[in-house]
C-alpha cells in the first residue's frame, strides 16, 4: 500500500471501532482502538525476527532486566538491518491471540507484559488494562482482536510513511468525534498547516538543501500533530532531509499517542517524554532549530508557582512572571530558552524560529509593569517577534474565542529588522457543514496559502500592517487635577465636627461668627484666617493648628466643614521660593529641543509648579478621584503629547513627577501591548435615519397585516 491510498486501510480500522458501541460512547473509542492499532503495527514489525527473539531471551530471561532489554533491542530490526530499539519477547502473537477466544483477556495483558520497557511505559499511559477487563466483561475484547488479526500492517505491506498518515488520520478522527474536550490537545489541522507554512516556508531554500538535519520541538505536543505536519511539510520538499522531533506533554494518553506515533514511523532518533514542561523540562539543556505550540489557553500555574518562585529565574527570564491564572506566556518563554544561538554565516549559529498559538490574552492583559507587559518588552526590545496573524472566531473544537499565531525568530532577515508585521485573517474562514463542538469554521488551503503570501511578501494592505517595534511601546504617566473644596459652616458640619473634638466648641463658635455659614470657595483664605482666629483667642489654643497634632487637627477641621466642588480655588499644599527643575533629568532621552522656545513657566507648571506674581512657585493638592493615568506612546515625548491630548480638555491638569522617577531611568513605567482592534479598526458610518425610519415603518405594516390576518 502506497501513501497515496492509506484512507482505505484509515477506513478500515475506524470501521472496527463500531464494535465498541454500547460499553464505549463515539467519544471515547480511541481508548481501545489507538492502542490496539499500535499492538497490530508492533506485532507485524517484530514478526521476522520474533523467533530469533525468543531463543535470545530463554538465554537472558534470569539476566538483569536492563541488560536483556538492551540485548534484544538491538536484535530486533526492521527488514534494512536496522535495530528498532525495542521488541517483545512473548510467546504470543495476534494469531495467536485469535486462536484462544476463552483466554483472551490474560493472554492480551501477558503479550502486553513481553514487551521491552519503553513499549510498556507507552501502555502503562494509555491505561490500557482498565480497556481489556472493561472490554473483556462487555464480550467484545476477542471480536476487536480478531478483526485486527485480519490486517496486515507488515511495513513490506505498509509502509513506514504510510502507516505514519494512517495513525494521523485516526488521531484526528477520534479527536474530532471528542470535540468536547479536543482543544486540550489537539489543534484543527489546518491551523497547524497555517504555522507551520509561518515556521518553515521563510526557510524554503535552506530546508531544501540535500543532507539537511532539522530539530522541532513542540513542549505542549498532545498528540503529536504539530510535529508530524512539519515533518510532512519538509519531507514534501526535501525527502533528504533528516527530521528529528522532540515533544513533551503531561496528559497521560496524549504522551502515549505521540510516542507511538513516532515508534510507528520508525523515527529512532526522536523523542517524546512525559512530564509538566514548566516544572520538569525533559530537554535541559537543548536547543532546537524549530519550536511550535498550542499551550493551553487561560489555564493557571498555581501548582506550579512554588517551584517556579524557588529558581533564580525562570528558563533565563529574571523579569516579572504573568499572574497565576494563565500561564500561557511561560511556554513562550520556555521555547524561547530553547533558541539556537544565531551568528551571522556561522553554520554552528543558526538561529531558530518560533510559531505559538495564543488567544488574545498575552496581546494586551495588564498594564505597565506587570508580568504579562514586561514579557512583551522583553521579546519586543530583543526584536524577536516578527509577525502576529490573528486567526478567525470558532476555530477551535472546545472554545470560540478568537485566538492569534504568534511567529518569532533571533535571526530575523535583513528587511524585517526592528519592525512587527500585523496580519488580520478574522474574515477569512468557510463556514463548516458540521459543527464540531465550538468549531463551526475552517481555513481552506485557499485562505492558507494567502496568509503565507502575505507574511512573505511583508506588505502594507488592508489586512497587513507593518509597525516599527517601538509603536507599541508605553509610557503610563500619572496626571493628577487639583482638590478644589468649598467650606461652609452648617449646623450639621458642627454636630458632627464637636462630637469629636466637643473642647473646642468656643472656636467653632468664633470662627462661625467670623466667616458666617455662608459658603466660602477658597480653602487656602478660609484656613489663614482660622489660624488667625484660634490663635487671637487663647494662647492655649495656638498649638492647634501647628506640628504633627495641628495636621490631625488641620484634617479633622477640613473633613467636617468642605466638600469637593469644581467652583473652588485649588487646594494649596506647598510653596517653594524657587522651582529647581532639570528638565533633562526629568525626561531623559526625550527630544526637548523644541521646548526651549516655550516660557520655561509653561514647562514648570506643566509639571505642577504654578509661578505667583511674587516669583514664588505654588504646588496644589491633588484630588485623588479626579487622579487618571495616560498611556504616551514611546515615540513621542510626554511634554508635547499633553500639551495636545489633555490640556485642551483639562487646563488645570499636571503631570505627576512622581511617575517620572518610578523606574527606567526616570521617564515613567513602560509597557507594551498589541491592540489588533485598534490598528484594523475601520469606521462604519451610521446609516441615514431616513432609511433606518423607511425600514422600521415596513417593518410595522408588516406586523399590522400579520394581526389582521389573526383577529379577521
Amino acid at each position: 500500500m502506497t501513501s497515496g491510498n492509506f484512507q482505505q486501510l484509515a477506513n478500515f480500522i475506524w470501521s472496527v471501532a463500531d464494535l465498541l458501541r454500547g460499553p464505549y460512547r463515539p467519544p471515547q473509542y480511541e481508548r481501545v482502538m489507538l492502542p490496539l492499532t499500535v499492538l497490530r503495527r508492533f506485532d507485524a514489525v517484530l514478526a521476522p525476527t520474533k523467533e530469533m527473539i525468543l531463543k535470545r531471551f530463554n538465554t537472558l530471561k534470569d539476566k538483569n532486566p536492563q541488560l536483556v532489554d538492551g540485548v534484544l533491542n538491538t536484535l530486533a530490526t526492521d527488514d534494512n538491518g536496522q535495530p528498532l530499539g525495542f521488541h517483545n519477547h512473548s510467546q504470543l502473537d495476534f494469531p495467536k491471540l485469535k486462536g484462544d477466544p476463552d483466554n483472551i483477556g490474560r493472554h492480551l495483558t501477558d503479550y502486553i507484559n513481553g514487551f521491552s520497557e519503553n513499549i510498556r511505559k507507552i501502555f502503562e499511559r494509555f491505561e490500557f488494562e482498565q480497556e481489556i477487563a472493561k472490554l473483556e466483561e462487555a464480550n467484545r475484547l476477542y471480536q476487536v482482536v480478531a478483526q485486527f488479526a485480519e490486517i496486515d500492517l507488515h511495513p513490506r505491506h505498509v509502509d513506514n510513511i504510510t502507516m505514519g498518515l494512517v495513525f494521523e488520520d485516526l488521531i484526528r478522527r477520534f479527536n474530532e468525534a471528542a470535540n468536547e474536550t479536543a482543544g486540550d490537545h489537539f489543534t484543527p489541522r489546518e491551523v497547524i498547516r497555517l504555522m507551520v507554512n509561518l515556521l518553515l516556508e521563510p526557510d524554503t531554500q535552506v530546508l531544501t538543501q540535500a543532507g539537511k538535519i532539522v530539530t522541532i520541538c513542540d513542549p505542549a505536543c498532545g498528540t503529536g500533530g504539530m510535529l508530524a505536519e512539519s515533518q510532512n511539510w519538509i519531507r514534501a520538499h526535501n525527502e533528504q532531509a533528516t527530521v528529528k522531533v522532540y515533544g513533551q506533554d503531561y496528559n497521560p494518553r496524549s504522551y502515549a499517542v505521540a510516542a507511538s506515533d513516532l515508534l510507528i514511523k520508525g523515527h529512532r532518533d526522536s523523542r517524546i517524554e512525559y512530564g509538566n514542561t514548566l516544572v520538569d523540562d525533559q530537554f535541559s539543556g537543548k536547543r532546537f532549530d524549530y519550536l511550535l505550540a498550542n499551550p493551553p489557553f487561560g489555564v493557571d500555574w498555581k501548582a506550579e508557582k512554588k517551584a517556579i518562585d524557588r529558581l533564580d529565574d525562570f528558563r533565563g527570564y529574571r523579569g516579572k512572571l504573568p499572574r497565576v491564572n494563565d500561564g500561557a506566556l511561560l511556554f513562550l518563554i520556555h521555547m524561547i530558552a530553547k533558541f539556537q544561538p544565531w551568528q551571522q554565516g556561522n553554520i554552528d549559529k543558526p538561529g531558530s524560529r518560533i510559531a505559538i498559538v495564543f488567544n488574545g490574552s498575552p496581546l494586551f492583559t495588564g498594564g505597565a509593569g506587570s508580568g504579562e507587559s514586561e514579557i512583551r518588552r522583553w521579546i519586543i526590545e530583543h526584536d524577536w517577534l516578527e509577525a502576529i496573524v490573528a486567526l478567525p472566531e470558532q476555530m477551535f473544537y472546545n472554545t470560540g474565542i478568537g485566538t492569534f499565531v504568534w511567529v518569532l525568530s533571533n535571526r530575523k532577515e535583513k528587511h524585517r529588522k526592528g519592525r512587527i508585521q500585523l496580519i488580520d485573517a478574522r474574515e477569512r474562514w468557510t463556514p463548516m457543514k458540521r459543527s464540531l463542538g465550538n468549531k463551526r469554521r475552517w481555513l481552506d488551503e485557499k485562505a492558507i496559502n494567502k496568509i503565507s503570501r502575505e507574511h512573505g511578501a511583508l506588505t502594507e494592505s488592508t489586512t497587513s500592517k507593518v509597525f516599527d517595534n517601538t509603536y507599541f511601546g508605553y509610557r503610563r504617566v500619572s496626571i493628577l487635577r487639583p482638590l478644589r473644596l468649598k467650606f461652609q459652616i452648617t449646623q450639621e458640619a458642627k454636630d458632627r465636627y464637636l462630637n469629636t473634638c466637643p473642647e473646642l466648641l468656643d472656636a467653632v463658635l468664633v470662627i462661625e461668627d467670623a466667616l458666617g455659614s455662608e459658603p466660602h470657595y477658597d480653602w487656602n483664605s478660609v484656613w489663614s484666617q482660622v489660624q488667625k482666629i484660634v490663635k487671637d483667642l487663647s494662647d492655649d489654643l495656638e498649638g492647634w493648628a501647628k506640628g504633627a497634632k495641628g495636621t490631625a487637627q488641620k484634617k479633622a477641621f477640613r473633613d467636617a466643614f468642605t466638600e469637593v466642588d469644581p467652583e473652588a480655588v485649588p487646594v494649596i499644599a506647598k510653596v517653594h521660593k524657587e522651582a529647581a527643575l532639570d528638565t533633562k533629568a526629568l525626561f531623559p532621552g526625550q527630544d526637548l529641543a523644541h521646548t526651549k522656545a516655550r516660557r520655561q513657566e509653561e514647562i514648570q507648571e506643566l509639571l505642577g509648579l504654578n509661578q505667583t506674581r511674587k516669583g514664588r512657585f505654588v504646588e496644589y493638592e491633588p484630588d485623588q478621584a479626579l487622579k487618571d493615568f495616560e498611556n504616551i506612546p514611546l515615540k513621542e515625548d510626554i511634554v508635547s503629547y499633553v500639551l495636545r491630548e489633555v490640556r485642551p480638555y483639562v487646563p488645570d491638569a499636571w503631570i505627576d513627577r512622581g511617575t517620572l522617577d518610578e523606574q527606567d531611568g526616570g521617564i515613567g513605567k513602560v509597557g507594551y501591548e498589541i491592540n489588533f482592534n485598534r490598528e484594523f479598526f475601520q469606521y462604519q458610518p451610521p446609516r441615514p435615519l431616513a432609511e433606518i425610519d423607511a425600514e422600521l415603518e415596513a417593518v410595522e405594516k408588516r406586523i399590522m397585516a400579520l394581526l389582521r390576518e389573526v383577529t379577521e
